[in-house]
């Protein structure tokens, strides 16, 4: 006699949604792209480098996800209001906004230190960018019935301690403008929330802190591999993020919002 077993067969997270990944090149924007994309969603992949782009949708599509690559360059507005306008011919919908394009410089320090080409550099792109992209997405969503807004700020953030003075500003501007987006468009069914993470193995990352063969622009500081092994709870990969923003961008996380999510091994709290 056969033996007769039963399947159960889990719906995507995402299933007949529309996700806008900004900054999905690379890093943690690429990981969630391909995640967003493995749990049903249609994504649209865009990066100031369209090349990176077209190659993670390439890969989304060649695994059997839906996925179209789009150019944007958040510093302008024009190209971020072109973006949503291409992204809503491509699908006729948007559900959910997932911002990750932003930085910071390896010269960031104290305010009575830094360079002010420093300011001038990272608060457009941290916080202009994020501006930009909420301001021409979220209208779309709100005609789509609502969504989820989600940006990435740092644990630097939520931290009184560390040098790097304008970056820890800017991610503060995201999470107190994230708050701000919540409450405002709670009562149209959008949320937003930020996700504070911590020191991530990205290719910034290892340009700022190096490789063991390949020194860092911060030459006084541990390399990336000795990083993990110093603090394994404190240094984190993309994908561990991505698992995050899955969550905060499906209906799973429906009472979430105004909500700043450490994702940081507990760096922010100690």
């Amino acid at each position: 006699m056969v033996k007769q077993t039963s399947q159960v067969f889990r719906a995507p997270r995402l299933g007949g949604k529309v996700a806008l990944v900004v900054g999905a090149g690379t890093g943690i924007g690429e990981a969630s792209a391909r995640l967003f994309a493995h749990e049903g969603a249609g994504v649209a992949v865009a990066d100031i480098r369209l090349e990176a782009a077209q190659n993670v949708a390439a890969d989304i599509v060649a695994a059997g996800g839906e996925a179209n690559a789009f150019h944007a360059d958040v510093l302008s507005d024009d190209s971020v209001a072109a973006l949503v306008k291409a992204v809503l011919t491509r699908y006729g919908r948007l559900d959910v906004l997932l911002n990750c394009a932003g930085g910071s410089l390896p010269a960031d320090a104290p305010v009575t230190e830094v360079d002010l080409a420093v300011w001038d550099r990272t608060m457009p792109l941290d916080v202009r960018g994020t501006i930009l992209t909420c301001r021409h997405a979220i209208p779309a969503m709100l005609a789509s019935g609502g969504g989820s807004v989600v940006n990435m700020s740092s644990g630097a953030a939520l931290r009184g301690s560390g040098k790097a003075h304008i970056y820890a500003a800017a991610k503060g501007a995201i999470v107190s403008l994230t708050r701000t987006l919540a409450g405002t468009y709670a009562g149209r069914g959008l949320r937003a929330n930020a996700i504070c993470a911590g020191r991530i193995n990205t290719e910034r990352i290892r340009q700022t802190y190096g490789v063991p063969g390949r020194p860092g622009k911060a030459a006084d500081a541990m390399n990336v591999d000795e990083q993990i092994k110093t603090y394994p709870n404190w240094f984190g990969e993309p994908e561990d993020i991505a698992q995050i923003a899955l969550f905060l961008a499906s209906d799973e996380s429906r009472m979430i919002t105004g909500a700043a999510i450490p994702a940081d091994g507990g760096r922010s709290a100690y």
